[in-house]
């Protein structure tokens, strides 16, 4: 896994990446739909300060935290909305605000922690540098639903190796949330990376093997596309079952995307 710092630089800049495509949009698009049924441009802004105020307290103030997830833990939809509540009625430029310095100070309070020492999160502590890709999977995610409510293309990057990481740590997430037991072989996934170096995540020796463009596989991973709509190939029966249901979020898959939504990405 790559160190703290890298993870922590690929933050802040995806931070600032998701900031940007909405930092020049109007009033009203602030309030276009996006393709989270439900959800528009503020909203999804509002969701990801969520995210950050919750990774800043658990680094920051652990005992606080707890206090917080204890309450989600009860009613977690009655938390998102109410956090959605908290941040989406916010002026545009107060919430783009809200938006980066909650994100910055995400970013300091992970980098503040104690080498060795994990930090509390909402079912099991991470180690700060797995919190803080959680936090580029999340940014990945919601960025893609605002590029894709106000059409604007995003450039993929290396930084995407950080989530494929967090991807396959966490592989199970979509057996987990469909109430299947997942399987005990090893997955190995070999990805091009958008420079075109080739990253090789899981044992050589794996029998199931995931391949493909990086970008497609954290699109697939985020259910941001189909996986129809990917250049992804599955060996393996576990594997290709796999691409039908991957997520690397827990909780409720969602409704996904439908074949055919989105134009295929170029290769």
């Amino acid at each position: 896994m790559s160190s703290l710092n890298d993870v922590l630089a690929a933050l802040t800049a995806d931070i600032d990446e998701v900031a940007q495509l909405v930092e020049n949009i109007d009033d009203a698009a602030w309030h276009t739909p996006t393709p989270a049924a439900g959800w528009d441009v503020a909203d999804q802004i509002a969701h990801l300060t969520f995210i950050f105020t919750l990774a800043k307290t658990a680094a920051a103030e652990p005992e606080t935290f707890k206090a917080m997830a204890a309450g989600a833990a009860r009613d977690f939809d009655g938390a998102v909305n109410a956090a959605l509540a908290q941040y989406n009625g916010l002026p545009p430029r107060e919430l783009i605000g809200r938006f980066r310095a909650e994100g910055q100070a995400s970013v300091r309070a992970l980098a503040g922690v104690p080498e060795g020492q994990v930090v509390p999160w909402l079912v099991n502590p991470l180690p700060p540098a797995v919190l803080a890709s959680a936090g580029i999977m999340e940014l990945f995610a919601h960025g893609q639903d605002i590029a894709d409510a106000l059409g604007v293309p995003r450039l993929p990057t290396e930084r995407l190796r950080h989530l494929a990481f967090f991807a396959y740590l966490t592989r199970d997430f979509g057996y987990q949330s469909r109430g299947l037991t997942p399987p005990a072989e090893p997955f190995r996934f070999e990805l091009t990376s958008p420079a075109g170096q080739v990253w090789t995540i899981g044992p050589e020796e794996a029998r199931q093997t995931v391949s493909g463009p990086a970008h497609d596989f954290c699109l697939l991973v985020t259910r941001r596309r189909h996986r129809d709509d990917l250049a992804l190939t599955a060996t393996g029966e576990d594997a290709d079952r796999w691409l039908d249901i991957a997520q690397a979020y827990r909780g409720p898959a969602g409704e996904g995307r439908k074949p055919g939504q989105f134009a295929p990405t170029p290769a």
